[in-house]
């Protein structure tokens, strides 16, 4: 449902004057998944790149083979991280009311789904089966 002429511009006095609180904004800011899924994707890059660094270092020497396996692993799990990181500021909005915070998924659903069989049963059943 679109808001009237009135309702827009009161919603739009609202948010002047609220950016205009400094102390608010870094609160909004800090409280932003995408914020921290941003510094995360950040520091898994990083990671990665020590990992490589490593990988090469113990490959070139190798009376320190074990120091590659080491950056090799560190590679693994800062993709990992990564990964967790990108789904979260893809999928996660931040519902902030009164001081507290929910996750609103794409279905409109607040929190996370069942587990791996129940996506799997829910896709069985939505498949489309249409010539029963």
């Amino acid at each position: 449902m679109p808001l009237s002429e009135h309702e827009q511009r009161l919603f739009e006095q609202i948010e002047r004057s609220l950016s205009e609180d400094p102390k608010f904004a870094s609160a909004v800011r800090h409280s932003d998944p995408k914020f921290h899924a941003r510094r995360r994707i950040i520091i898994s890059a990083v990671l990665i790149l020590a990992g490589l660094g490593l990988v090469v270092y113990g490959v070139a020497d190798s009376a320190k083979l074990w120091l590659g396996v080491v950056g090799f692993v560190l590679m693994l799990g800062a993709a990992a991280f990564w990964m967790l990181a990108h789904k979260r500021s893809q999928t996660a909005e931040l519902r902030s009311v009164g001081g507290t915070a929910t996750r609103r998924t794409r279905g409109g659903r607040s929190g996370r789904s069942g587990g791996f069989i129940d996506r799997l049963e829910n896709r069985w059943r939505d498949r489309g089966d249409f010539d029963r």
